[in-house]
């Protein structure tokens, strides 16, 4: 009664049970720095170079007022032009954008001048400003999150996705999805630089596979691209998965694997194969030399160095691996998320059928590699169509398993055939592929569909660049090995010997 009696007369109206929850969360003023927003933008009309100290701090997004939001984005522009940054040119840049009146007029512009002396304090000022803002932000998207919870028909898992994604993206100063193209062209000029400087030194752009000759045809993986790579059972999938993971690594990537078909031992069996150069068949059966184990032991003290992580966790669903690659990007900072295989992931809609399910799944890998910003490489299974046709069972896009979404989402499809697979020991000019695998690039979004060479080592599951003098017999010349360009590559990993069926592992 007391509580009642005090909210009338103060004239306040108690809230109802079921009134709407921002009654509860706006009747607080949001946090905000007004006075320091104003310094901010005073000290960068005094001091054009100061954009430099704030820029990577502060967007548009991060000031209270809108009409600070116009001024700064017009500053920046003006920065960005190379063009003198003033009272004089802010009004103008104001009034040819259209956001003169609201960003308070001429008298306005000037009064931010008069607010500081120098620019000598724009750092701090611009850590409290961007402090408030993320305060803002994170009260904006919790606020939103709770009001939905409390909706009978809201999926929380979805939700829960969702709010995570909010608040990583308000963790990184992104908050604001919507940026001027002005804002964006410093960064393609930095990326066509970067470009022009790797195709001078190899056309290494993203990261690599470590299969040189494909690395000259794609660049590497590229940050927010998803890349599809698909085959037939048997084609090597997760060999090529493992010669990814393991040339990333070693150039000092940081990588993450979420590992639906095998276990975290297997694939770390498979690792220390890989590296040691003992058949992985030893591992499970036993029969390893004293050499061997010493090769081992060496391999493994590598391997320990090297910033791998593993999620063996089955049949998970997009939402449950973006959280897991939000958490790893924070705390491992990787660069390239491995996924085996896409088909095996579950979908957290179990409405709709299969093909839908995979739609929703490669939009979410889409979607994680543009919102981490790194590559995404899914393994794919391929339809039974490839064995139906005749000819050499090449496989192609329309072979791609259950969704044609897979296709469309990708940025690169890169497919795994080995001729050898299907009694295929020559090509029609009557040379040697015996080990060899092509890698079919049918989509490119960065360059053009081709195809390049690699030596299958079924042993040691991976795949390895050629080198002819391992298909050269001192008497016997022998046919010369096929590659796309023409010429030998080097081999990472050494020489390799021929492999007997016998000696094929798993």
């Amino acid at each position: 009664m007391e509580a009642q009696a005090t909210y009338k007369k103060n004239g306040y109206k108690k809230p109802e049970p079921d009134a709407g929850l921002e009654q509860y969360v706006f009747g607080k003023i949001q946090p905000q720095a007004v006075e320091l927003e104003q310094a901010v933008l005073g000290a960068l009309m005094m001091d054009r170079d100061a954009l430099m100290l704030v820029a990577d701090v502060l967007t548009p997004a991060a000031f209270y007022l809108e009409s600070h939001q116009h001024i700064y984005r017009a500053i920046s522009s003006l920065f960005a032009e190379s063009s003198p940054v003033d009272i004089l040119t802010t009004t103008e840049r104001l009034k040819r954008d259209g956001t003169f009146d609201a960003a308070g007029g001429a008298y306005y512009v000037v009064e931010l001048s008069h607010r500081v002396a120098s620019a000598a304090n724009i750092e701090y000022h611009s850590r409290v400003v961007f402090e408030k803002f993320v305060a803002r932000s994170i009260i904006e998207v919790c606020t939103r999150s709770i009001r939905e919870a409390y909706e009978e028909t809201t999926d929380v898992f979805k939700l829960l996705d969702t709010l995570e994604t909010g608040l990583m993206k308000t963790r990184e100063g992104q908050a604001s999805g919507s940026r001027k193209i002005s804002e964006i062209t410093t960064e393609v000029l930095k990326q066509a630089e970067a470009a022009d400087n790797a195709k001078v030194s190899g056309g290494i752009v993203g990261i690599p596979s470590g299969i040189t000759e494909l690395d000259r045809e794609t660049g590497g993986f590229r940050d927010s691209n998803l890349t599809i790579i698909a085959g037939r059972p048997g084609m090597g999938k997760s060999a090529m998965l493992n010669t990814i993971a393991l040339n990333a690594a070693l150039a000092g990537h940081p990588i993450g694997i979420f590992s639906l078909e095998m276990s975290s031992l297997e694939l770390t069996q498979r690792v220390v194969s890989s590296v040691s150069r003992v058949n992985g068949r030893k591992l499970n059966s036993g029969g390893i030399l004293d050499s061997e184990w010493q090769k081992m032991q060496t391999a493994i003290e590598k391997i320990e160095t090297l910033p791998i992580y593993i999620d063996d966790t089955p049949a998970v669903n997009i939402l449950q691996i973006r959280a897991k690659a939000r958490r790893w990007k924070i705390m491992h900072g990787i660069k390239i998320i491995l996924i085996d295989y896409l088909q095996l992931m579950s979908s957290a809609d179990k409405s709709g059928n299969r093909e839908q399910q995979v739609s929703e799944i490669s939009r979410g890998l889409k979607s994680l590699a543009k919102e981490l910003n790194v590559p995404v490489i899914a393994l794919s299974q391929l339809s039974r169509a490839v064995e139906t046709r005749g000819g050499s069972k090449r496989p192609m896009l329309s072979d791609l398993r259950e969704s044609g979404a897979i296709e469309q989402d990708a940025d690169n499809v890169l497919f795994l055939y080995r001729p050898e697979y299907y009694d295929i020991l020559e090509d029609e000019n009557g040379q040697n592929l015996a080990g060899l695998a092509e890698i079919i690039v049918a989509k490119n979004r960065h360059g053009r569909q081709c195809h390049a060479m690699a030596r299958y080592t079924a042993e040691y599951t991976l795949f390895e660049n050629i080198e002819v003098k391992d298909f050269e017999t001192p008497n016997t010349p022998g046919p010369t090995p096929p590659t796309s360009g023409g010429m030998a590559l080097n081999n990472p990993f050494g020489g390799v010997p021929r492999i007997a069926e016998e000696d094929i592992p798993f």
